[in-house]
């Protein structure tokens, strides 16, 4: 089978013919005649994407550099303009509507349905999926994150709020303002949970929305919003609620969550998931629990505690980070981030909070004098 790399340069050729004198771009009666007699192996919907473009086109040209990037799997946001403007209705059936798929293409269709709020885009990622590289950076997180807690479950012999534990707190991957100055506790907290519904709760919803938006986004877009919710999380409790320590993946899969659940409402239209009405209900309700719950364990713990019980607000900023970060990276499906100027304002926003944060911990707790409860 001709490589993707082969098959563009093979299709630069031929557009070089249709365009000896180097304009840019070649005549569309030409390049469609090209496409129907065409002698290389597509697949559907890169040879439909071809004709959508073509017919869309008003000028009667098209752009050679755009032919070239669709050929090597990449999608301007100027060639989806293209599909848009010329209103074209597919001419495949839809996707819903393919038979005779195995378990595998079943479920990649699921995914496509349950992710993408376009049918152009959903039959692209159909077809363009592969197994490799697979969807393991949620998964790993996962496991790492049960089997630490099974490891202190059983050293502690305790298997719900795990913080009342002095030596829980005593871990090297627990955030304390005390231990700030240990910089790998921004993160490392997000593998320590309060205890079993904790961890259950987090570990259902990074592997229901997590896996399907991985599998669709792919694993450094992923992992970028993951962390970035993850660090975010830390940082806000460090300003906002100084003296709490932070345990838990909340601030990641929140930013997952609100992300998501932002993407679907902003397509509601074009979203085809079933029950997405009661879907998005159960999920406000079960994320609005989660935090009603964080907040009454931490100004009402039910037990007697040697200091301040873990914040909430690691799930307030994983949200926002959701909904601005998280909300464009999911909008701009098989799209270069780098050449959106949005993109940069929430880059630079991000760094400008990191860099305040910073000194805040560094400088703000002798400043404002604060009482810093002991380290365990």
């Amino acid at each position: 089978m001709r490589s993707s790399k082969d098959s563009s340069h093979v299709w630069a050729v031929f557009l070089f013919q249709l365009d000896p004198e180097n304009t840019g771009f070649i005549a569309v009666e030409n390049f469609t005649s090209l496409v129907e007699h065409h002698e290389l192996q597509l697949d559907p919907s890169k040879l439909d994407m071809l004709l959508a473009l073509v017919q869309s086109n008003e000028d009667g040209q098209v752009c050679y550099q755009e032919l070239i990037e669709l050929m090597s799997s990449k999608r301007s946001s100027s060639f989806r303009r293209a599909i848009a403007n010329g209103r074209r209705t597919l001419q495949r059936e839809i996707l819903l509507d393919e038979t005779g798929l195995g378990l595998y293409k079943r479920f990649v269709r699921y995914v496509a349905y349950e992710i993408l709020p376009c049918e152009t885009d959903r039959r692209w990622y159909f077809h363009q999926n592969r197994l490799c590289p697979p969807p393991v950076f949620i998964a790993i997180v996962t496991i790492v994150q049960i089997i630490v807690f099974m490891c202190y479950g059983i050293m502690l012999n305790k298997w719900v709020l795990q913080t009342y534990q002095p030596d829980f707190m005593k871990s090297p991957l627990v955030y304390h303002p005390g231990h700030r100055a240990q910089v790998w506790r921004f993160f490392s907290y997000m593998f320590m949970h309060v205890g079993l519904e904790q961890l259950g709760f987090n570990a259902l919803l990074q592997l229901m929305i997590g896996v399907p938006l991985e599998m669709v986004h792919g694993i450094l877009r992923i992992s970028l919003l993951y962390m970035a919710g993850v660090l975010a999380g830390s940082l806000t409790v460090s300003i906002t609620d100084m003296r709490a320590p932070v345990v838990g993946g909340s601030g990641g899969v929140y930013a997952l969550c609100s992300a998501h659940l932002a993407n679907v409402v902003m397509n509601w239209a074009g979203m085809r998931c079933p029950y997405k009405l009661l879907r998005m209900i159960l999920a406000l309700v079960c994320m609005s629990s989660e935090v009603g719950r964080a907040v009454w364990l931490r100004f009402s713990p039910p037990l007697p505690s040697s200091g301040p019980q873990p914040s909430f607000m690691a799930h307030l900023s994983g949200a926002v980070v959701g909904i601005s970060m998280g909300l464009l990276i999911l909008r701009s499906y098989e799209e270069s981030l780098q050449k959106q100027c949005s993109w940069w304002v929430i880059v630079f926003s991000f760094i400008t909070f990191l860099l305040f944060a910073i000194f805040w911990n560094i400088f703000a707790y002798d400043l404002l004098g604060v009482q810093i409860p002991p380290p365990p």
